[in-house]
Order: C-alpha cells, then structure tokens, then sequence
C-alpha cells in the first residue's frame, strides 16, 4: 500500500496551492481520506477529512474557508487557497486502518504518504 503526496512548492501569502496524492495497492473506495501537516519544530496536526463517499468533509478551524479536500478513485486532493505563512509545513496524506473509519484522531491512521513540503513567504 503506497500513498504518493505530491504539489508541493514554495508560494507567497495569498497564493494558491493544489495538493494531491495517489494511493495504490488496495482499494480506498470504503476509507476515509485525510491531509495533516507538520510545521517545523511542531507536532503533526489534522487538517482536512473526507469520508469514503465524500458526503462528509472536516476541516481544522485554521484552515476552514481556504481549503477544500476532495477525492477521485484513488486520488485525493487538497485545494489550499489565501496560504498564510503559517500554513507552511510538510504535508502528509493518509488513510486509517479500518475502512468506513471517519476520524481526525491521527492514532487512527495507519497509512501515511511520505509527504510534501510547502513553504510560504510573506
């Protein structure tokens, strides 16, 4: 099982951002999809849930109104738009170890992508 999380860059504030990530090896169709981030000298943190059939979407408050998560078959995508310098972290997606699973609890996720930095200058 593979989750390859690509798009990253280095923006200015207020730009946008699309990040994506493939998943392979087994069918997501029944997982709930996740986005966390890690900043520097932090810990990990949730950032944007999608349950399995995309009727449900979670997102952290720091990020609520200027990012979007969606999914395709086996591709989930994170559409990051008003980037804050703060927002600048490695990105990482994910996928629990159960299926029909939606939770923000990081414990939960057994499946992580290797991640992608995103770097925002003011």
């Amino acid at each position: 099982v593979q989750l390859q999380a690509s798009g990253g860059g280095t923006v200015q504030a207020g730009d946008s951002l699309r990040l994506s990530c493939a998943a392979s090896g087994r069918t997501f169709s029944t997982y709930t999809m996740a986005w966390f981030r890690q900043a520097p000298g932090k810990e990990r943190e949730f950032v944007a849930a999608i349950s399995w059939t995309s009727a449900n979407t979670r997102y952290a408050d720091s990020v609520k109104g200027r990012f979007t998560i969606s999914r395709d078959n086996a591709n989930v995508y994170l559409q990051m738009s008003s980037l804050e310098p703060e927002d600048t972290a490695v990105y990482y997606c994910a996928s629990p170890s159960s299926p029909y699973d939606f939770t923000t609890n990081p414990i939960r996720y057994y499946y992580w992508g290797q991640g992608t930095l995103v770097t925002v200058s003011s």
